[in-house]
């Protein structure tokens, strides 16, 4: 078993060598699900002070990350993809409303893209969902949560396009 975010971070590497697209990612899906159980690596990773958006390890060779997300309070977003990356929620605590959308018209730099509901399901401790690249969703949390998140590349470097509900 994993016990610190450093074997974490060499497991998915590992995974992703021996299989870069979807089927590596849904090995690290696993992988986080089984992290998720481990609550002495859970209470090092989070206290009262964890920023909502902490980076736990960017990988140096793959651009993958791995961050903390610790949230006080109801919070929602709006329907997004995470452009050119793909992205894994795990849920450590409380509980996430998540929402998966149809792209119905495509976005530009100028014009918001067009999506469709399709379907809501919660996230709850010790499940972890993968978005491939394009998968369209908005996640909703309506008390504290707390999860760990990967993305395929550092998403504070990269500028997303913006969806709205029809």
């Amino acid at each position: 078993m994993v016990h610190t975010v450093q074997e974490f971070a060499h497991a998915c590497n590992a995974a992703l060598k021996a299989e870069p697209g979807p089927a590596g990612r849904k090995k690290i899906c696993a992988l986080l699900q089984n992290v998720l159980k481990d609550a002495s690596l859970m209470d090092n990773t989070f206290n009262d002070n964890t920023p909502e958006r902490h980076l736990l390890y960017e990988d140096p060779e793959l651009g993958f990350c791995i961050l903390a997300h610790n949230y006080q309070g109801a919070k929602g977003s709006s329907p997004h993809d995470h452009g050119p990356s793909w992205a894994i929620y795990g849920q450590v605590c409380g509980e996430t409303q998540m929402s998966d959308w149809e792209l119905v018209t495509p976005a530009s730099p100028d014009n918001p893209g067009k999506v469709r509901h399709q379907k809501t399901y919660k996230l709850v401790p010790g499940s972890a969902h993968l978005y491939n690249e394009g998968d369209l969703h908005s996640p909703s949390r309506s008390g504290p949560t707390r999860l760990i998140r990967l993305e395929g590349v550092n998403m504070e470097k990269i500028k997303r396009l913006k969806y709205e509900a029809v």
